[in-house]
């Protein structure tokens, strides 16, 4: 097995620096949907300048994306954790989400 120690001095005699990041939740929006990780391991990893980030930790897949959230929000005249609550309760369906905003559910 490898030491953790002696990986983080080679990592840090090759110039890489790595930073835990205090994170509570890390969004990725997609054309296609949104990917939620609550109370995620985030690790900035520095390398010669370029910085990537490894997020580890439950994913919730939702389907819908930012436009939905708009739509709902301006025909439902919603803000806009309301209409992302709508959305999730609808499974992504916008013009559920939209009637039961107008309704006041």
């Amino acid at each position: 097995m490898f030491d953790p120690k002696q990986i983080e001095k080679l990592a840090r005699q090759m110039g890489i620096k790595t930073k835990q990041i205090d994170a509570k939740k890390v969004v990725i929006e997609g054309s296609d949907g949104t990917l939620v990780i609550e109370n995620p391991v985030v690790v900035e990893i520095n390398m010669k300048g370029q910085r990537t980030f490894q997020v580890s930790g439950i994913v919730k897949e939702i389907g819908f994306n930012e436009e939905d959230v708009k739509l709902v929000m301006e025909k439902a005249n919603v803000d806009r954790e309301r209409a992302i609550k709508l959305l999730e309760a609808t499974n992504g369906d916008v013009a559920e989400a939209i009637l039961k905003g107008m309704e006041g559910d």
